[in-house]
């Protein structure tokens, strides 16, 4: 059955979460989580280990299954019974910390394997789509390199081309930088600034609070399950409220 287009009707968020929970076994991580994205906004999500965020982040795409609430995404309930959770995630691109490409493949399989077997895009379509997708991100000279052959940032770069090649909606980066070392993470984030600047629907749960300051639209604080404090860059940067926000970013606000 072909997709049915859908536009998000003006002033709309693209995704929203509402009431998330999540637990797993007597561990509560997620408490209740209200959290909307609009079309071309950049969020990030910033916080403590185990306060949450990764959690909440595959909840967004159903890699983990929620155990109440709602995730609105192209006007269906995500965590609905009977949604084809497939069609939808299709337009809902994933990128992980550990790279997640297949091993055994070279650059250009692992960008058109994807698109032809889920979307019946034929094989030229989808080289063609990944050849622009990798010199997007400054790799075309790579296409036949086996993924094994590469340096953590350059396989990095390559998920992100991967992602993009199912043309998606929203990007999802799950700590996309912190496998990487120090030295290459910038190669990395300046391909997540140039999508940011394209207007790609982007939230980023991150560490780099640079990145989250200089490119985001809005910043998410997360704290022991629940989102404690959000607003824009300027402000959770130079005047957080809470004083549990103060301490998280008591060394980037002396910065």
């Amino acid at each position: 059955m072909a997709d049915t287009a859908y536009t998000v009707p003006a002033g709309a968020p693209l995704i929203s979460v509402e009431g998330l929970t999540k637990s797993f076994g007597n561990n509560v991580v997620l408490k209740g989580i209200d959290f909307a994205v609009m079309p071309g906004e950049v969020v990030t999500i910033i916080g403590a280990s185990g306060s949450g965020k990764s959690t909440l982040l595959r909840c967004m795409n159903l890699l983990e299954t929620p155990d109440s609430g709602h995730i609105w995404f192209h006007g269906e309930d995500l965590a609905a019974d009977r949604v084809n959770i497939n069609r939808l995630r299709e337009k809902i691109g994933m990128v992980f910390q550990s790279f997640n490409l297949f091993a055994n493949m070279n650059v250009l399989d692992n960008c058109t394997l994807a698109p032809v077997t889920l979307k019946k895009m034929s094989k030229a379509e989808a080289e063609a789509e990944a050849r622009k997708n990798l010199d997007a991100v400054g790799l075309s000279a790579f296409v036949n390199a086996p993924a094994t052959s590469l340096s953590g940032g350059q396989k990095q770069r390559v998920a992100i081309a991967r992602a993009l090649c199912m043309k998606p909606d929203l990007m999802l980066f799950d700590e996309p930088t912190s496998a990487l070392d120090p030295e290459i993470v910038g190669e990395v984030l300046n391909v997540m600034r140039d999508l940011a600047a394209e207007g790609m629907t982007m939230v980023v749960v991150t560490h780099e609070m640079a990145f989250a300051k200089s490119v985001s639209d809005k910043v998410v604080f997360m704290d022991q399950g629940v989102i404690a404090e959000q607003g824009n860059p300027k402000d959770m940067f130079t005047n957080p409220q809470l004083p549990r926000t103060r301490e998280f970013l008591a060394r980037y606000l002396e910065d």
